[in-house]
């Protein structure tokens, strides 16, 4: 199996397709919350001098 995705995707994709499938199996209630909680985000902050700058958020833009 790990031959057929090798050169057609990074493990990163593989795993991203193989997510999304599942979650469209899923039955619509536990699909909501499936997909709600790909929506996570990401926050940072860039330190200079030992202080912690403004605190941006990310939006995880992946497409279900």
């Amino acid at each position: 199996m790990s031959q057929f995705w090798k050169p057609t995707f990074t493990y990163l994709q593989y795993v991203q397709v193989a997510a999304r499938a599942v979650r469209n199996s899923l039955k619509e209630e536990a699909r909501v919350v499936a997909v709600r909680r790909d929506q996570q985000g990401l926050k940072f902050a860039k330190w200079e001098a030992g202080k912690q700058g403004e605190l941006k958020n990310t939006l995880n833009t992946s497409t279900v």
